[in-house]
């Protein structure tokens, strides 16, 4: 009996060159009608009492091939726990080893967020007191881009999500910040609640969700590059949302994701912006150094290079967002590979870090907020 590799599920995504005993070639399918390719979701059938050997072989040309090397992919028995498997990189190959006791076995990138499970999400908040549901738009395939609302406060508060879908932590990190906000035995929460109005949208790209797509939607285009001039045509998931935001303002923004090279979690700023104050700045700044305090789970040192004075890209939402409304926004980066500071040798960075990560974001702003 030999092994079978299968993808044909919500988030799938792998291709299947050659099967010889129990090892295989694999090459990872690019995002619809775009070249960007790194997220893989795929299982193995009749795997028990083999040691398997799965060879990703076109891992050199992904999008973010400085991605791979410290990484190691993660592997499940029931789709509920993933840890981490033995993974190398060399020569362009992305090789993964291991043993299975159980017929069935699933590998991914990363934890995967399936669309079902997003719509349980959905579901589990839209009916609980205190929270509302709304429809904002529909993706290209026809999906709803779904926004709860939670907090009757004054200051508008934006938190979104897997505008690049094979972030998935990005998603889980949203579950953290619902299962806080939404508690009402909770005094952190009680108390932003009482002076904020947070609008979440869990996944604004369920079409790249569903697709298995790494970072595009059903047209392959990059939700993160459309901030500054959405359409119907390719973009409609951003137009909703920005029309949205429009209509109950901004003062604070964070715009989920997660990154492939940096093993840490860090925020990107604005700056750069045509409107930049050394004010608005350093509220961004201080958010950092107070979240930095707070937990072990996010650092400073590492991130991303700041663009120069009247250069920052508009196309991009935190850039357009500072610039939009005058908000302290920010993007949240979080690792496929592990928070290096403070590792977990067994789950590396988890759907679990990524909720609680959630939670010392919320802290911290309630902490905050009265100068937003």
């Amino acid at each position: 009996m030999t092994i079978t590799i299968s993808s044909a599920f919500d988030g799938g995504n792998i291709d299947v060159l050659d099967v010889n005993g129990d090892t295989a070639t694999l090459e990872i399918v690019k995002d619809h009608a775009s070249d960007f390719y790194q997220w893989f979701y795929f299982r193995v059938d009749g795997a028990r009492g083999r040691t398997l050997t799965l060879k990703i072989a076109n891992a050199g040309g992904s999008a973010y091939p400085l991605g791979w090397p410290g990484y190691k992919a993660r592997v499940s028995h029931d789709r509920e726990s993933w840890t981490l498997a033995d993974t190398r990189y060399a020569d362009g190959v992305l090789e993964i080893t291991h043993a299975s006791d159980t017929d069935l076995v699933w590998f991914a990138y990363f934890a995967p967020y399936p669309v079902e499970r997003h719509n349980a999400l959905i579901a589990r908040y839209a009916r609980m007191a205190g929270v509302s549901h709304r429809t904002l738009g529909q993706s290209i395939d026809g999906q709803p881009i779904d926004c709860l609302t939670i907090g009757a406060g004054a200051k508008p508060v934006w938190l979104y999500a897997r505008q690049h879908p094979g972030e998935t932590m990005a998603e889980f990190w949203m579950e953290g910040a619902l299962e806080k906000l939404a508690n009402p035995a909770d005094p952190v929460a009680a108390a932003l609640r009482a002076k904020a109005t947070f609008h979440l949208v869990p996944n604004m790209n369920p079409d790249g969700s569903a697709r298995g797509h790494l970072r595009t939607n059903a047209a392959g285009v990059n939700l993160n590059r459309e901030w500054a001039a959405p359409t119907p045509e390719r973009s409609p998931e951003v137009l909703c949302v920005r029309d949205a935001m429009d209509a109950t303002g901004v003062v604070f923004a964070m715009d989920i994701h997660g990154d492939e090279a940096i093993p840490a979690n860090f925020t990107a700023g604005f700056e750069g912006i045509p409107s930049w104050t050394d004010a608005l700045g350093d509220k961004f700044y201080t958010f950092q150094q107070a979240l930095a305090a707070r937990t072990p789970d996010f650092q400073t040192a590492l991130g991303y290079g700041q663009a120069p004075p009247g250069k920052a890209n508009l196309t991009m939402s935190t850039n357009q967002l500072a610039e939009r409304f005058g908000a302290v926004s920010m993007t949240l980066e979080m690792p496929f590979k592990d928070h290096d500071a403070n590792p977990d040798p067994v789950h590396g960075w988890s759907p679990e870090r990524c909720r609680t990560l959630a939670h010392s974001c919320l802290e911290t702003l309630a902490d905050l907020i009265d100068g937003y």
